[in-house]
């Protein structure tokens, strides 16, 4: 079998990729700025992530960051792997990169554009925003005594682990291009969303939608980071909750 990297592989995703690999008996290696023996910062690159990358045939990249540097990154990630013969780069991206214009989305696009620019043999999966992502906005939002949420915007969360399924399925087979989108089973508002929150924590808040001006929140009540024609995951929004605040619930 060949050895695979997983970039970003104690995060959320890589962690949950990197085990479902080993878990089907492949030769894994983990990359991240605080993981021996593959200690590496994609943004400064260095000779340590050469050493990451020799006698590896694929690369699974999940390491991402809102706060910049996505591009640099890939550019050292591709470069790397281009001088140690890699055969197939896997990447996760998002639904919607190219329709909503936030600098989050536009650097992911963008390293798509690397990636199928590279010479390498690559494959790529966009899905629609993990269900931990809510669950930190709304944890956010609720230290205020109103939740406020965006008008007109709805949302369509997946369960992580089954997008990490999906990842370890592609990294095995080969470079497949841009594959089918993938999205949560169902699209909701932002306050029903928050609802059931709210209802699984415990807490008590009014909440208040307000209109946002401005192209990106006009891209996202557009839909432009929804996928519903694509709506293959499984698990609920109420399930990741109950999962995630089993026997925390209390009145706040």
């Amino acid at each position: 079998m060949t050895t695979i990297l997983v970039t970003g592989g104690t995060g959320t995703l890589g962690r949950l990729v990197t085990e479902r690999l080993r878990a089907d008996g492949h030769e894994v290696r983990v990359l991240a700025r605080h993981a021996q023996p593959y200690a590496v910062d994609l943004i400064r690159g260095g000779s340590g992530l050469q050493a990451a990358v020799e006698d590896v045939g694929t690369v699974v990249h999940c390491a991402s960051t809102p706060r910049g540097g996505d591009e640099q990154a890939a550019a050292h990630l591709i470069e790397a792997a281009r001088r140690a013969g890699v055969v197939h780069l896997v990447y996760i991206s998002i639904v919607g990169v190219d329709a909503v214009p936030v600098g989050y989305y536009k650097a992911k696009h963008a390293v798509e554009r690397q990636i199928q620019e590279s010479g390498l043999g690559w494959t790529i999966l966009r899905t629609t925003q993990f269900h931990d992502l809510l669950v930190r906005v709304f944890e956010a939002m609720g230290r205020l005594p109103v939740l406020m949420l965006p008008a007109g915007v709805s949302d369509q969360p997946i369960a992580v682990a089954e997008v990490a399924d999906r990842l370890a399925e592609l990294a095995v087979d080969g470079p497949a291009g841009r594959v089918e989108d993938m999205g949560g089973p169902e699209v909701r508002t932002f306050p029903e969303l928050a609802g059931a929150w709210l209802r699984a924590t415990g807490r008590r808040r009014p909440v208040v939608t307000v209109p946002v001006p401005g192209k990106a929140f006009r891209a996202l009540r557009a839909g432009g980071h929804l996928t519903p024609g694509k709506a293959v995951g499984k698990g609920t929004f109420e399930e990741h909750l109950a999962a995630r605040y089993a026997g925390e619930a209390t009145a706040r």
